[in-house]
């Protein structure tokens, strides 16, 4: 039986969703207590990584068992034992051609930003921003990044197959007196890339950087990465569509 989870967690207390040597993941928790209830060896797959101290109100995984669970108990019994930082949402059976990573459409990220000096209840889930932002120039700087782009200089991958294209479909943003909200889609997002777009657009908005610095980072065969990059923690994953 193959099985898609969905799963929200705050990121902070640990090193990213995958398995490393040392350092504790939401990966590695999931599967010792799927392991525990299952009692059989689980590995469980995700529609991608998140890293370090980024939060997720959707990621999607998948795994396969021998068993044939009842899928309602199996929830209960996961959620009791997992950290309370980490919920699955739901369990269900699909068809064993699912992958939650290569079958994912588009991706849905939230990156939310607060705008009060300091906030004890907020301080970890949010980017706290030290400078005035130009609320104007942040959605006209956001703006640029939509559609098919080469995000080499936006990402600190290696290499990529797909040579860093990406397709952005949109980005909204949301705000108040207090905070800003920013919502990106898109068919797939690379290591930091995120966290470079808001760091870039932000630079703009604080006036440190021109509107034209974008254009030097897009489309180019050179690479550059740009040195601009929003903290973890303000960064979280909405939803994966398939």
């Amino acid at each position: 039986m193959r099985i898609k989870g969905i799963v929200s967690y705050k990121g902070n207390n640990y090193h990213g969703w995958q398995k490393q040597i040392g350092d504790n993941s939401i990966e590695e928790e999931i599967e010792k207590v799927l392991s525990k209830v299952l009692d059989e060896p689980i590995n469980i797959y995700a529609s991608g990584r998140t890293d370090a101290k980024v939060h997720a109100y959707g990621q999607v995984f998948h795994f396969d068992t021998n068993k044939e669970p009842d899928l309602s108990k199996l929830t209960y019994s996961i959620n009791m034992m997992l950290n309370d930082d980490i919920k699955i949402i739901s369990l269900e059976k699909v068809d064993d051609t699912f992958h939650a990573r290569y079958s994912a459409k588009a991706k849905i990220y939230e990156y939310k930003i607060l705008l009060t000096s300091k906030d004890p209840f907020n301080y970890d889930t949010h980017y706290l921003c030290p400078y005035p932002i130009d609320i104007d120039l942040l959605k006209e700087s956001l703006k640029k990044f939509i559609g098919i782009h080469n995000f080499r200089n936006l990402s600190s991958k290696e290499e990529d197959e797909d040579d860093f294209v990406r397709e952005i479909y949109s980005i909204d943003i949301n705000h108040n007196k207090e905070e800003i909200n920013i919502i990106f889609k898109g068919n797939g997002f690379m290591r930091y890339m995120i966290r470079y777009m808001v760091g870039v657009a932000l630079s703009i908005s604080y006036h440190k950087e021109d509107i034209s610095y974008i254009d030097s980072l897009l489309d180019t065969k050179e690479r550059k990465i740009t040195s601009y990059k929003a903290s973890a923690e303000g960064l979280y994953l909405v939803k994966v569509e398939y």
